[in-house]
């Protein structure tokens, strides 16, 4: 699995709508990615902290921006 995969799969983790074979790689990858355990655990503690409060829709530029921005840090270093 690699970074990519894992971003991409983070919505149904946290749904817990991810089937048991992939559950196990995305924690087999987060064991061993220092970045994705860090993304997975900010993600955590942001959903903790905001559970209870109003939901907030993105503009749809700044989503963009933000994906982009998040994905292009995924992409491997030459």
């Amino acid at each position: 699995m690699t970074c990519t995969d894992f971003l991409s799969k983070l919505t149904d983790y946290f749904d817990g709508q991810i089937d048991a074979d992939l559950l196990v790689k995305v924690k087999q990858h987060i064991a061993e990615c220092h970045h994705c355990e860090v993304v997975l655990d900010t993600t955590s503690q942001t959903i903790a902290i905001y559970r209870d409060s109003e939901i907030y829709e993105f503009p749809s530029d700044l989503r963009e921006r933000l994906h982009a921005s998040i994905m292009s840090k995924c992409q491997p270093r030459r």
